[in-house]
Formats: C-alpha cells, sequence, structure tokens
C-alpha cells in the first residue's frame, strides 16, 4: 500500500508568507513550495497522512488566519486533500522547469534533461519533501551570495550549511569550488534528500558531509569553525541558534543569512550586533531579503 500525504495549499499576501512558512514547519511539513504573481503568493506544503488528522488541519487554518488578524492582513484561504505519493510526485513535476540564478547556476529538475550547451554550473535536484528547489526568492539569494563569497580562494574555504533542505547551497558552494560543505538539518526527511541528491550531482562524500542536527552537533565534528556560514530558515529561527553560529566562526568568518522577510529585519540586525557580526550587504527580492555578514577579527577589523 503506498503511502499517503496531506496536500496543504494556502493562498496569502507575500507579507504573509513568512508567517506561513512559520506555521506550516511547527506543524510538522517536511516540503514546501511557492509561486507568487506579485499580488498573491500560492503555498503548497506536505505531510504525510499518518501524522495528523483532518482536525489538526482545521487547527492550522484557524492559526494562519488568526496570525493574519494580528498582522491586520487580509486573512489567507487553506485548503487540503489527500495525495498517493505518486501523484504528489507528479505534483513536483508539473510544476517546475530548469532556472537560471545569478550569473553561474542553473538549478535543473532530476526528471529533466538539463539544456543543451548550456556553459553554467547545473545543480541537478529532486527535493523530495525537502524545501529548496531555486525558484524561491530566498534561495536564489543565497545561491548569487555564495557566488561573490567564493569567486576567491574557494578552494581554500570550508562552509557550513545550517538547514540544508534539499543539499541545493551545499552542492552550489561545492561547484564554485568550496574546499568542504558541512550540512546538517534537524529534519531526517532533507537529510536524506540532500544525501540523494549529492549522488545525483556525483559530489564526493568527503567533499560534502551531511548530517542530521543543526550549530551545536558541527561543533563537536569542526571545533575550529568554518570560513563560511549559509542559513536560509526563518528569521525567528536564525535569532535562536546565532549564539552557535557564533560560535562555529573564526576572526574573518562571513556568513549569508536568508529566509528572512523584510519586517523581520530589524529583530534579526539587532541579535546580529549583540553576537559581534556586522552587516556588509542586504539585497531584497519581493518580499524577501538576504543580509550578508561579517566577524570582526582580532585586531579589531572586518573581515573579508
Amino acid at each position: 500500500m503506498s503511502n499517503r500525504w496531506w496536500e496543504i495549499k494556502v493562498s496569502c499576501e507575500p507579507n504573509l508568507e513568512e508567517s506561513v512558512f512559520w506555521r506550516l514547519e511547527k506543524f510538522g511539513c517536511s516540503g514546501t513550495a511557492t509561486e507568487n504573481n506579485g499580488k498573491i503568493s500560492f503555498i503548497r506544503a506536505y505531510i504525510p497522512d499518518i501524522k495528523v488528522r483532518e482536525i489538526d488541519l482545521a487547527a492550522l487554518s484557524f492559526w494562519l488566519r488568526q496570525d493574519a488578524v494580528l498582522l491586520a492582513i487580509p486573512e489567507p484561504v487553506m485548503e487540503w486533500g489527500l495525495l498517493d505519493e505518486e501523484d504528489w510526485s507528479s505534483s513536483w513535476k508539473q510544476h517546475w522547469e530548469p532556472i537560471e540564478v545569478g550569473d553561474r547556476f542553473l538549478v535543473n529538475p532530476a526528471w529533466l534533461d538539463p539544456p543543451a550547451n548550456s556553459d553554467r554550473l547545473i545543480i541537478t535536484i529532486d527535493p523530495g519533501t525537502a524545501f529548496g528547489t531555486g525558484t524561491h526568492p530566498t534561495t536564489q539569494l543565497c545561491l548569487e551570495s555564495l557566488e561573490i563569497r567564493l569567486s576567491n580562494r574557494a578552494e581554500e574555504q570550508t562552509v557550513a550549511d545550517i538547514g540544508c533542505g534539499s543539499g541545493i547551497l551545499s552542492i552550489g558552494a561545492i561547484l564554485l569550488g568550496a574546499r568542504k560543505v558541512y550540512a546538517v538539518d534537524t529534519d531526517p526527511l532533507a537529510v536524506n534528500a540532500s544525501r540523494s541528491n549529492r549522488h545525483l550531482n556525483h559530489v564526493n562524500p568527503e567533499k560534502l558531509s551531511i548530517n542530521e542536527g543543526s550549530a551545536g552537533e558541527l561543533l563537536e565534528i569542526i571545533p575550529d569553525g568554518v570560513d563560511g556560514i549559509v542559513c536560509n530558515i526563518l528569521a525567528e529561527t536564525i535569532v535562536e541558534i546565532l549564539p552557535g553560529l557564533t560560535l562555529l566562526a573564526r576572526p574573518k568568518t562571513w556568513g549569508i543569512l536568508s529566509g528572512i522577510i523584510l519586517d523581520r529585519v530589524d529583530i534579526v540586525s539587532d541579535a546580529l550586533e549583540t553576537n559581534g557580526w556586522e552587516i556588509s550587504a542586504l539585497w531584497k527580492r519581493q518580499e524577501w531579503c538576504c543580509i550578508n555578514i561579517r566577524r570582526l577579527d582580532r585586531d579589531g577589523e572586518m573581515g573579508t
């Protein structure tokens, strides 16, 4: 008997996206996808039917509407229905095409042949139930930031990917020439998806280490820290784990933080200042932003 999944569909205003993603993550959804026509965001999420009952989904719909009321935003519309595993897979494939990201990347679905004669770095992705298809602005901003951060001496740099999801950012860093990437995610399904995509992209496991956990687990593996950190999760979660990220940092470590909606930038900025980081750049796309950060070295000068 095949597994079945609840497919959750949410239509909302773009400035409610982060709150919706946070609710879906807390609810236990492992996979999310979003489309945006400029005025309305369409979010799909999936969770195994054995994890929740329909009454739980009704409660989730109520929480989403309450969040909108508190934020003085029009209420979202949430629908749900059951899909067989095969139907869920087909749903993904119908809504995803190859996409060029930044100056160097092309993100290609695993079930499609890549475009002929492309001179871009091709990241082949089958997201499974993990976040990270390359279509969301936060993922694109992270990949574009990695292009800049790894444009010089990439072969000397180690990178930590916290909340790796599908592994798209870790694989991108390896393709850009990073010496080694350590990827972690608290969701075991995301860990499995990242390992599968590592194999699809022919990346040596010795170059890309993928494990379940967060910054604390990485500190046990690499107590000397890393040269760069990329973290594409929600603003509140970034604030929560920032002390752990700081412990992973060397004197000149750089960081890329995304998954942050514009009206949450201040809380992340305050936490960064408290933990000894400084913002070097802030990029915006739609309602989302990506913050590039860096540490002070021991002489009080900013890292490059």
